[in-house]
Parts: structure tokens; sequence; C-alpha cells
């Protein structure tokens, strides 16, 4: 039997090399095809995976916040799925921190208005304006900020946002300073900033 010295320098390299695998692996399953099963998050699939070079090209993560009850991201997600081209996005994120990939990866849905920001209020919109939109940006839209549209999201949905943003920049190859609150780069509804905060977080993640 190897010494208890030996032992121990096993153990302590498996913790420190597991952090790695572990990144490594996720990594491999962001380049999946189908229906995986992503560690943490629960997700419905109602359009699986392709082959991600075959994915449109996304560029841009746009955070959108549905002015919807709780259990509304279902409703929307199936409507999405029913008909693509309606206004909308390809991921719901409900309360609970359910996701619903609504529509395949290579479709542009009807989201964001055109990139007509260009104020600098809350970031320079020189690289923005009419430049992050629906063609190259993929949308996630968060639901239950009804009936105060000045609700958070919930400790569920950022749970669940936190893996849910590295997966996207892992699958699309999205750099974090590309993903973007609607609010940032569309004039929107002013009672509240749409998507800010989650969009400051996924970008504070590190990888």
């Amino acid at each position: 039997m190897p010494p208890l010295s030996f032992l121990l320098h096993a153990a302590l390299t498996l913790l420190l090399l597991s952090p790695a695998a572990a990144a490594e692996d996720f990594a491999a399953l962001a380049r999946a095809s189908g229906t995986p099963e992503i560690p943490g998050l629960k997700i419905v699939w109602l359009a699986p995976w392709g082959a991600p070079d075959q994915a449109h090209p996304w560029t841009n993560i746009i955070v959108h916040q549905t002015e919807g009850p709780a259990g509304s991201a279902r409703a929307g997600a199936m409507a999405q799925a029913k008909n693509p081209k309606r206004r909308g996005v390809t991921l719901w994120v409900e309360t609970d921190g359910t996701v619903y990939w609504a529509v395949s990866e290579t479709l542009v849905t009807l989201h964001g208005d055109g990139a007509n920001r260009n104020d600098n209020r809350y970031i320079d919109n020189g690289p923005t304006y009419r430049k992050v939109v629906r063609d190259n940006s993929i949308g996630v839209e968060f639901a239950g900020n009804y009936p105060d549209v000045t609700t958070p999201a919930t400790e569920a949905q950022i749970a669940a946002w936190r893996i849910l943003s590295k997966l996207l920049r892992l699958r699309y190859q999205i750099p974090r300073e590309r993903i973007y609150a609607h609010n940032w780069i569309d004039y929107k509804d002013a009672r509240y900033c749409e998507g800010c905060a989650l969009a400051e977080l996924a970008r504070a993640m590190p990888d």
C-alpha cells in the first residue's frame, strides 16, 4: 500500500486539477448536439441543438425581461416554437430557473429594435449603434416582472443565468463584453433598465 504522504499528495493533485478538468468537460458539453443534460440547468428542449458550426453565426447576446407574470415563460416559448417569426427570442427563462430553448439556433427571431440608442447613457454606443441587431444577436428573455416592471430576476433565474450565459458564450464563441442588456442598445421603457443587472452579472463572471 502506498504511504500516507503519497496518497495525500495524489488527493491534493486531483483537487487542484478538478476545476480545470470540469471546465474542459463543460466546454466540450457546450459544443454538443441534440438535447444534452447541462449540470445545474433544467432545460426544456423545444428545439434540439444541431452541430455548432451549422448554427446561425451569433456574435452577441441580448438580455430581455418580458412584462409577464411568473409562469409566462413556458407560454411564450411554446408560442415561439409554434411561430418562430413572432416577436420574441430563442430562449426563455422562468422564475423557477427553468430554461426553454424555443426555436432552432439556425433561426433569427424578431427581437431588438435596431440598436437605435446613441446617447452613451449606459455604455459607449459607438460599437453598438445600428450594429447589435437581431440578425447577429441571440436573445434570452426572463419572465416575471409583472405587475411591477422593476422587480428583479429571482435567485433561481440568476443561478440559471450564471450557467446559461457561460454556455452560450462557449457554444458560439461570444466574448463576455458582447453581452448586452436590451436597454443598453435600444430606447426602451423609461420605468426600468431592462436586462441591465443580468447583463452586468454575466460580463463580470470569470471564465
